[in-house]
């Protein structure tokens, strides 16, 4: 069990029989009554955000969520399969536990696998830079290298992302796993 003053970003608590991880937190203390913490909580199964105040006298039960590397090595229609670089133990996991990561795996990449103490699979984190070839993109045209913005493009993964006028079809590109811009011309 956990107090109010071990809360930092990124803890897993079994809340109201769901798990939600801490995005952010504000210790407050008033002029009068007693201080309490504000936070801002998400589930990680469906991830929707929660506002939700703790007094200081709570009690929570934190999860402790282990992280093993693993490498993606295909798609099989319905799972995508995954393997210990060290007992090469493979493991399929289930296309709706990843959601929208799918976009950004690309064959032999090392991620990191979150499990809960069943054993269950929470998620994965990736890496935060990947390279993706373009595969759809407007044609360039002389004189749009004077606007600031860009133009839409489609990686071989299917993930539409704004790119400089300068990239053509074929390209391969730096894109960040976190917020799902391009960074560079590889």
């Amino acid at each position: 069990m956990a107090t109010t003053s071990d809360i930092r970003n990124g803890m897993i608590i079994d809340y109201k029989g769901g798990l939600y991880e801490i995005v952010e937190f504000l210790h407050v203390k008033p002029g009068k009554g007693a201080a309490f913490v504000r936070t801002k909580l998400k589930n990680i199964r469906t991830g929707k955000v929660i506002d939700n105040t703790f007094r200081t006298s709570e009690k929570l039960d934190e999860v402790r969520v282990e992280k093993f590397k693993k490498e993606y090595l295909y798609f099989d229609g319905n799972f995508y399969v995954f393997m210990d670089s060290t007992t090469f133990e493979q493991l399929n996991v289930p296309a709706e536990v990843l959601g929208d990561v799918e976009k950004y795996l690309v064959e032999n990449m090392e991620v990191a696998m979150k499990l809960d103490p069943k054993g269950e699979i929470l998620g994965i984190e990736l890496p935060t830079v990947v390279e993706q070839t373009i595969e759809d993109c407007e044609p360039n045209v002389k004189g749009n290298s004077a606007s600031v913005s860009g133009k839409k493009a489609t990686t071989d993964r299917g993930l539409d992302i704004t790119v400089p006028f300068f990239i053509e079809v074929g390209d391969k590109v730096r894109i960040d796993t976190r917020t799902g811009e391009y960074i560079e011309r590889v």
